[in-house]
């Protein structure tokens, strides 16, 4: 595996064409800077500057290496940015489960107005009353009423619900 250490600080001199710059734009010193691309160099078994006291500019190999660095960081940040992106707009396929009255009367709505804020959002939603293995099955997300039974499972109490027992008078006089 190849090391990208000193990578960001050797396309930054190459870039500034100044050690003290590089620095403060990458929030460290100028001797970190130094030591960086002195280690780059030592790897690399070539210099990649010329160096005096007022002036840098790259070697020719300085200049091969800056144009194939210069492309592996791009590539870096456009990964950053897709994966960020993919933060800042949800986006896929969430399989969810819940049971059926509850979910039809109190998921449901919910459901429909998030998919509308997220149109990227695919939602994939099993009404059943039956206890599903959410693992096994695939499952995202469960709501689930009454207490877990499987502790390993990370929850969030969404509500409370009261529940009454109700009969005719005539089936409670019996």
């Amino acid at each position: 595996m190849y090391s990208l250490e000193g990578i960001t600080e050797f396309v930054t001199v190459a870039e500034t064409r100044s050690f003290t710059t590089s620095g403060k734009r990458l929030g460290i010193s100028t001797a970190q800077v130094s030591r960086q691309i002195c280690h780059l160099e030592n790897r690399l078994k070539t210099k990649l500057f010329y160096r005096t006291t007022r002036k840098v500019s790259m070697t020719e190999e300085g200049g091969i290496f800056y144009q194939h660095c210069r492309q592996i960081l791009n590539n870096l940040e456009d990964a950053e940015r897709a994966i960020s992106n993919r933060q800042e707009k949800p986006q896929g396929l969430i399989k969810m489960t819940a049971p059926i009255a509850y979910g039809e009367q109190y998921v449901m709505p919910v459901i429909l107005d998030y998919m509308e804020m997220f149109p990227q959002i695919e939602v994939s939603c099993n009404l059943t009353n039956q206890t599903l293995d959410l693992v096994q099955e695939g499952y995202d997300l469960a709501v689930r009423l009454g207490h877990l039974k499987d502790s390993s499972m990370i929850a969030k109490q969404l509500s409370t619900r009261t529940q009454f027992v109700c009969a005719a008078p005539s089936y409670l006089e019996r």
